[in-house]
């Protein structure tokens, strides 16, 4: 594997019910990928951008789309297959090759379980960051602490639309490049 200074973050929004009440014969699923890259060399966060997801196991509900934002139309318009969306994170980050990130362990599990279920290659490498897991040894607080709560802590304000996979990204990145300062 090649060394380099990019580290990549993600932030998935998935398919969500009130309550964590799955109907019968849903599943959880990506539809977005929140991503950006931070230059550790440079400092810089660049190529932020949201990938929509088409749900191939569920549907998008009204309280999915008023926690993230996201309608069906929107996906209808601007959406891609998950197995299309990985290709594009793998030709356009070179993501296979890099160590990638994210805020908790729900982005890595999502993407491994989604790839494991369609049969897909995972785009990422095997070398993944928490940077809550960090974010909380950094600090040496025990306690899990979302995104937000994490950045007041750190004087940082928070840039964007929470639950906006491309913003909530961004801001798990400025976290991580404070942390590895």
């Amino acid at each position: 594997m090649k060394t380099t200074n990019e580290i990549i973050i993600i932030d998935l929004e998935a398919t969500c019910w009130e309550n964590d009440r799955i109907p019968a014969g849903q599943k959880t699923d990506i539809i977005e990928i929140g991503i950006c890259e931070l230059n550790r060399t440079t400092q810089a966060i660049s190529k932020k951008q949201s990938i929509y997801v088409i749900p191939e196991r569920s549907k998008i509900n009204k309280f999915c789309t008023n926690l993230t934002g996201i309608t069906p139309q929107l996906i209808e318009e601007k959406g891609i297959y998950f197995e299309e969306a990985c290709e594009k994170i793998r030709d356009e980050y070179h993501s296979n090759q890099l160590t990638w990130a994210g805020f908790g362990n729900f982005d890595k599990e999502q993407i491994v379980e989604q790839c494991d279920y369609l049969g897909i290659e995972n785009p990422f490498s095997e070398n993944y960051i928490n940077v809550m897991y960090q974010f909380k040894n950094y600090i040496g607080f025990h306690k899990m602490m979302g995104l937000k709560r994490a950045l007041n802590y750190m004087n940082m304000d928070f840039e964007g639309n929470h639950h906006s996979g491309a913003d909530d990204a961004y801001n798990a990145a400025k976290i991580l490049r404070e942390i590895l300062g």
